[in-house]
């Protein structure tokens, strides 16, 4: 009787090893490798209302470029265009991979003729770069496509 519980114990102990290390084999094998949204990208940004249930406003500001770089764990992104004046702003980005995207986080000072504090959020797939900020007095969005 004491062996028969010392192979139903032994097989018990197979079955939930065999059945936890291959999931966790392959959680590790299966991740998705991390985007590549390193370099330049192009597109449109604008004020955006949510409230008033209407998308971006278009053609209020000329396109926007942008040039995103990873150093030391941080991304960060030069933002750059004319929009009733030259403008150029370097944010520091707090990213995480999730799935096949990263999400971004951020706080900006621009200062006080620019609007003051900015918080924003977005995300950026190989393709893809979308935002969202807001300020004391200004909300907006951008859409970007990544320069071939």
């Amino acid at each position: 009787m004491k062996r028969h519980h010392r192979l139903l114990i032994t097989g018990i102990i197979l079955l939930v090893s065999v059945g936890l290390f291959p999931a966790q084999a392959q959680n590790a094998q299966t991740k998705a490798p991390a985007p590549d949204i390193i370099g330049e990208w192009s597109g449109d940004w604008g004020p955006f209302n949510p409230a008033s249930g209407m998308g971006m406003v278009k053609g209020l500001c000329k396109t926007l470029l942008c040039k995103v770089e990873l150093k030391d764990n941080t991304y960060t992104a030069v933002f750059e265009g004319d929009c009733g004046g030259q403008y150029k702003y370097t944010i520091k980005m707090e990213g995480r991979q999730v799935g096949k995207a990263v999400l971004f986080k951020g706080t900006v000072d621009l200062g006080e003729k620019d609007g003051g504090v900015y918080d924003w959020i977005g995300k950026a797939t190989e393709k893809e770069f979308i935002g969202f900020f807001t300020s004391a007095s200004y909300t907006g969005t951008f859409v970007l496509k990544k320069k071939q």
